[in-house]
């Protein structure tokens, strides 16, 4: 007999031993409730209907005699003289057999999968006791597992292994139950604390003094006093049947609350989950010695009331640590509720209003160019373009150009403004949208341009961390350092040799050449190698863009300059700009723009000219080095990039 006809037959035995008892039983539970009478023959019984290996009449036929077993006459508990015998014929068994599907299982720990897989020859589980799983029931179809016979596939799982995996199995079957029953009975429980609960009622005392409403950073002035706080619920603590602890966040800080007796045992109490919004009533107190609270007080409740419910659950049944970021990027609006993720944009917060008061006490003025333009400022493949009324229009890659037609009339000028770039760039640092911060000096040389950066870097960085959010970037990133002046000063020829003899090469494994571009990964291990910012100063005219001044001692350089800071690379890129009005055409010219839409910009060169200098920096990846983040993305509010634009 073969392997298969062997599986069948033990397959067919199992089954139709299990199915003439069923029957049996059935038919003499039947006849006990009944009043005795002759008994009419018995109907033939119905096979269950759950999935089974399919099983030809023409295989049943093949199976040996001795595999059809004949049931046995059921006698009637009411008189038992009378017998009545309960028969299926062969043909019977066999017509009832080939209408089932009992289908073998097949399983493959070289070829399988238990999470893809599909039992079958082509598409086979991993193990064994996922096929069990899947069948979901004994008695058990044919497992095939993996041959260990050369030339054959598969073959029938032995007999061992079979009783032991069924064992496992059947633990799994019985713990799952046991779960079941456990889940039931704590969700009895629960209904049955629900209905009590109903019966509980708070109501504040009107005997006790009005409360104060407070933000949380401003309740250290109310300690021993009555207040009232908004917030949500961050942390939710059940201590016993009379305590429950609850961390409140408003936005500014977080608070302890103690709510109990009533105020824990209501029914509002029971349903109360994280990211509620409430309201709560209380004497603040300073926490016993030894004791850790945030602020180093609690509220000790005499009232609460829930302002908006949320699931049950809270956030954490859709965000948690070990989520991918696709899940965390699609649910951002969730994710800054995180108390990392709210410091990151007060930090954001912070650095901007540096920005602000570092320019403001150097007597820049802030200017707010438009954000739709007809004019490209870093080449054209990277512009997003839409249509304006009709013509063709851009999101603006940078207010650069903008700035320079304000500084005839204001001086030094800055903006904090967003710009856009259609690059399909995948790395850590690059955003479709991104915070640009620029500003224009005139009057000056390419030296005082370097000593700019250097003062704006250096300036901003001190403010953030003598202010209030100091705490936070040292929470985030404590080895953070505001960084020495003067910074390094390295030349791009100079970058190319050091890069060669630390063997920092391209892609292809060859070294770097005069006019390549040095991208991101190799610049930024450079910059790590150093260890310190680096002005990286003079770069090709060929790299560069259509204004920037070439260098006068040497005209195939321009005075350029990119700001590399350790762990994120360039944050700043800066030049001289053209003031001569031939040069800028000749810049036209050479990167094949028309000049017609740049008429304005052309008349800052007719309408006095003079020597000025600029610069943009990303305010995100500035954020990086201060937080030393991974990804421009964890710095921002809702990141634009080359595969998402939501939420």
């Amino acid at each position: 007999m073969s392997i298969h006809s062997r599986a069948l037959s033990s397959t067919f035995t199992r089954f139709s031993s299990s199915l003439f008892k069923s029957a049996s039983l059935r038919q003499f539970a039947s006849q006990s409730r009944a009043p005795p009478q002759k008994l009419p023959a018995a109907p033939t019984p119905k096979l269950p209907s759950a999935p089974t290996p399919k099983l030809t009449s023409a295989a049943v036929h093949k199976l040996p005699s001795a595999s059809i077993p004949i049931v046995q006459p059921v006698l009637s508990k009411a008189n038992i003289s009378t017998s009545a015998r309960v028969l299926m014929t062969q043909e019977e068994v066999t017509e009832s057999l080939s209408k089932m599907d009992i289908s073998p299982i097949y399983t493959s720990d070289k070829n399988g999968s238990d999470e893809k897989g599909e039992g079958t020859q082509d598409s086979p589980f991993k193990t064994p006791l996922q096929a069990m799983r899947h069948w979901g029931k004994e008695p058990f179809p044919t497992i095939y597992v993996d041959s260990k016979e050369e030339g054959q596939q598969f073959s029938v799982i032995s007999q061992a292994q079979m009783k032991k995996l069924t064992k496992v199995y059947q633990r799994e079957v019985n713990k799952a139950a046991s779960k079941s029953k456990k889940e039931a009975e704590e969700a009895a429980k629960r209904e049955a604390n629900l209905e009590e609960s109903k019966s509980i009622t708070i109501s504040e005392d009107p005997s006790l003094p009005a409360a104060t409403a407070s933000k949380i950073n401003g309740l250290n002035q109310y300690r021993g006093q009555r207040v009232k706080v908004y917030g949500w619920v961050h942390r939710l603590r059940k201590q016993g049947k009379n305590m429950m602890f609850v961390v409140l966040r408003d936005g500014t800080g977080f608070l302890q609350c103690l709510l109990s007796d009533n105020l824990c045992k209501c029914y509002e109490a029971l349903l109360l989950t994280t990211e509620s919004s409430v309201r709560i009533f209380g004497t603040l107190k300073e926490v016993p010695e030894g004791k850790n609270a945030p602020g180093g007080h609690e509220l000790d409740a005499d009232y609460w009331e829930i302002v908006g419910r949320s699931p049950a659950g809270g956030i954490d049944n859709v965000l948690n640590v070990e989520s991918n970021p696709d899940v965390m990027y699609q649910n951002r609006h969730l994710w800054i509720r995180g108390e990392n993720q709210s410091k990151i944009l007060k930090v954001r917060h912070a650095t901007i209003k540096a920005f602000r008061d570092h320019y403001y006490d150097r007597d820049y003025v802030e200017v707010t160019p438009p954000t739709m333009v007809q004019c490209q400022v870093e080449g054209g493949s990277t512009l997003f373009k839409f249509d304006y009324f009709g013509e063709e229009a851009y999101l603006t890659q940078s207010s650069q150009l903008y700035l320079e037609t304000c500084i005839p009339a204001l001086g030094n000028v800055y903006c904090i403004a967003q710009s856009y770039r259609a690059e399909s760039s995948h790395t850590r640092r690059h955003l479709s949208e991104f915070t640009h911060i620029e500003g224009e000096l005139p009057f000056i040389t390419f030296e005082q341009l370097l000593e700019a950066l250097e003062d704006l870097v250096c300036d901003t960085a001190q403010r953030i961390m003598d202010s209030k959010y100091g705490q936070l970037v040292l929470d985030i990133h404590p080895e953070f350092k505001v960084p020495k002046r003067p910074f390094k000063r390295m030349d791009y020829k100079d970058a190319l040799q050091y890069c060669k003899d630390h063997d920092i090469r391209k892609e292809d494994g060859t070294h770097f050449e005069f006019g390549d571009d040095i991208p991101e990964a190799p610049e930024r291990k450079m910059t790590d190698m150093i260890g310190e910012p680096i002005l990286l100063c003079r770069f090709p005219k060929a790299m560069k863009a259509f204004y920037m001044q070439p260098d006068l001692k040497d005209p195939i350089v321009t005075e350029s300059v990119d700001l590399l800071l350790p762990n994120v690379g360039e944050i700043i890129g800066g030049s001289m700009r053209i003031y001569d009005e031939q040069e800028l055409d000749a810049g036209f010219k050479r990167e094949g723009i028309s000049p017609d839409n740049y008429y304005w910009y052309v008349d800052q060169r007719k309408y006095g000219t003079t020597p000025h200098g600029g610069y943009g920096l990303g305010l995100e990846r500035y954020l990086m080095w201060l937080l030393n983040s991974n990804n421009v993305r964890e710095t921002c509010l809702y990141p634009r990039t080359a595969d998402r634009c939501k939420p």
